[in-house]
């Protein structure tokens, strides 16, 4: 009898922790952001240099709603994955960057550092993964639209523009349909 009761409350035990865990499987989804970035010509190198990107539209209440959650259920929104490629010229690479640092800004809000490399070692081609921060970026995410600002420090010139493209990937955790 001991025996049954100790192995229907760990069957019991078990199955609600397996629960929890495929429900907060269900409260957590990832949004992709796309950003270009233009660094000028002829900047003198040691020096930083801040760019804007364009504002990225988030469509976050479209995008909440097609994963079954809306604003106000969202518990944290954190940053998991920015990568930088470069588009042209086709023959650059990032060997130019000594440093970058990549903040994200919205209306009314703070700018908060998300990702960025320090000591850039050359040989890093035409990609470049960068490291990101722990902070919850909701209320960025939330608004309408946001801008990345990127401070670049360069050791060597460069002598024609850099097209680059950011992609980022956003970790929601939000609570779906009031669970």
């Amino acid at each position: 009898m001991k025996k049954a009761i100790l192995w229907s409350f760990s069957t019991l035990l078990f199955l609600s922790i397996t629960g929890c865990k495929k429900v907060n499987e269900l409260t957590v989804f990832d949004l992709q952001y796309e950003a270009e970035v233009l660094i000028p010509s002829s900047i003198n190198q040691g020096l930083p240099l801040a760019v804007n990107t364009p504002d990225i539209q988030t469509n976050s209440s479209t995008r909440f709603e097609n994963n079954d959650t809306r604003k106000d259920l969202i518990q944290e929104i954190k940053l998991t994955e920015l990568n930088l490629y470069i588009e042209n010229p086709p023959s650059q690479n990032f060997d130019f960057l000594k440093s970058v640092e990549i903040y994200i800004n919205a209306s009314g809000l703070n700018s908060q550092l998300v990702a960025y490399r320090n000591d850039i070692p050359d040989g890093q081609g035409q990609q470049l993964s960068l490291f990101t921060t722990d902070a919850d970026l909701q209320e960025y995410i939330k608004k309408d639209e946001f801008y990345l600002e990127v401070e670049v420090v360069t050791d060597q010139l460069i002598t024609q523009s850099v097209r680059i493209k950011a992609l980022s990937n956003f970790r929601v955790d939000a609570k779906i349909l009031g669970i």
